[in-house]
């Protein structure tokens, strides 16, 4: 293994895994139930089908562009030859931000899931911020957990990779244990009601989709450790996505057809209690568990790999503090990154659930905006190096491309003020614009230490 550049060694079922894995995480299991009471059936259903839609339409533009630049990084080389490096910051900051909250979300998230398993495990009270409890025995659970998923990143993309596909294996089974369950067992009447509080549901749910879906673009990060011909990684990412759309869409449809609403409305886990309902025991609720965990996992896995590579990438460019380039003299893994985000887990459980969830949305806002400018440039890189070689070539280019823009301001106009789910102030607002600042700061202290 050559020093000081990452390592082609990635197979196709590897990079599947790793872009489902990242994309169907604990919610499948946490947030079905709040999903069908917001919404209803069919409002929870045409929700994910119309959000699934507008990522697989962004996905599409993904997949060309990193057919033709498969580099570490992803969004930042494409943004950066449509609009130069000013531009490319700003897309690949906003998208670090998306990555970096799922995996401090999901070090909180873990006790949590444990707690279903082994009821009070509440022990050690620490304080409350903003009404959340936080207790040491969630923290250390968290703290210990982001010790073992940042020792895995460090030692190298294959072994995590294997990790990857091991795990998500495991959930995947579960959940289709659940769906046959399911077919063999369900209530038709319990698909009512079909729609709740009217657009706004439907609007509540949507706005968590950009959320859920992201994943798929630790792809394009790590396209420069994949052993893969071009045009396959362009076919692998936007078949990742179908299958996490397919798999939320038949998760909601299962726990609707095997829970009424009054068992909806008392669940604190929706998809685990329906389990048990279908295999008429509490062994497959636990099973279920024990899958959103592998979820946690997955997912946690997938976005430090993503979030590292693309501050990687940003270091390497010159954009930001030069130690995040170093890359480990034996695992050819880029180690601070990933201790970065490591630290950030570690600190996460201690501030309570309360300000995880308007991360996450912070997050998601953050991301669409990541999006729409890799619309743009899919656009304008069409405009201006029509020749450039691309081996997935998406059909039609204009209309998706222009599609893809017009979808991701649309999803962008959800979580601004006047939008149905606008993003909390002072509270998310203020996490958006210290972001923002963070960047600028380093980005500064990046340029003014160049030669």
């Amino acid at each position: 293994m050559s020093g000081g550049s990452l390592i082609r060694t990635l197979s196709k079922r590897e990079v599947l895994v790793l872009a489902v894995g990242a994309m169907i995480g604990w919610s499948w299991v946490i947030m079905t139930g709040v999903w069908l009471t917001s919404a209803g059936t069919l409002g929870a259903l045409l929700a994910f089908l119309v959000g699934g839609f507008a990522i697989l339409l962004i996905s599409l533009t993904y997949a060309e562009l990193v057919s033709a630049m498969p580099k570490v990084g992803g969004e930042h080389v494409y943004t950066e030859r449509a609009f130069g490096r000013t531009g490319s910051f700003i897309c690949t900051w906003a998208i670090i931000m998306a990555y970096v909250t799922v995996p401090t979300f999901e070090s909180a998230a873990l006790p949590v899931a444990i707690e279903y398993l082994f009821p009070n495990l509440e022990a050690g009270y620490l304080w409350s911020v903003f009404d959340a409890d936080v207790y040491i025995s969630y923290a250390i659970i968290g703290v210990l957990a982001t010790i073992v998923m940042t020792t895995i990143n460090v030692l190298g993309i294959k072994f995590m990779a294997v990790v990857q596909t091991t795990i998500t294996a495991s959930f995947l089974i579960v959940g289709l244990m659940f769906l046959m369950g399911v077919a063999s067992e369900f209530n038709l009447t319990y698909l009512t009601p079909l729609f709740v509080d009217e657009h706004k549901g439907f609007f509540a749910v949507l706005a968590m989709i950009p959320a859920l879906m992201i994943g798929f673009d630790v792809i394009p990060q790590s396209a420069q450790e994949i052993n893969l011909e071009p045009k396959i990684i362009g076919k692998v990412l936007v078949f990742s996505v179908a299958i996490a759309v397919l798999w939320y869409c038949l998760i909601c449809l299962g726990v609707a057809l095997s829970m009424n609403s009054a068992q909806l409305n008392n669940s604190t886990m929706a998809t685990a209690d329906a389990h048990a309902n279908v295999w008429h025991g509490q062994w497959a609720g636990n099973l279920t568990v024990l899958g959103g965990i592998a979820g946690i996992i997955t997912s946690w896995n997938a976005f430090i790999l993503g979030g590292s590579r693309a501050i990687y990438a940003l270091a390497k460019a010159g954009q930001l503090p030069a130690p995040f380039a170093k890359l480990h003299p034996k695992y050819n893994t880029p180690y601070i990154a990933i201790i970065f985000i490591g630290f950030l887990c570690c600190i996460s459980p201690f501030f309570g659930k309360t300000i995880l969830v308007w991360l996450i949305n912070a997050g998601s806002f953050a991301v669409v905006i990541g999006y729409g400018m890799v619309a743009y440039a899919f656009l304008k890189l069409r405009q201006l190096e029509p020749d450039m070689p691309r081996p997935f070539r998406v059909k039609h280019g204009q209309l998706v491309g222009w599609s893809a823009l017009i979808v991701s301001i649309c999803l962008a106009w959800i979580y601004l003020p006047w939008g149905p789910s606008s993003l909390l102030w002072p509270y998310e607002w203020v996490m958006v614009l210290a972001w923002s600042v963070l960047g600028f700061i380093l980005f500064l202290m990046a340029k003014t230490k160049q030669p």
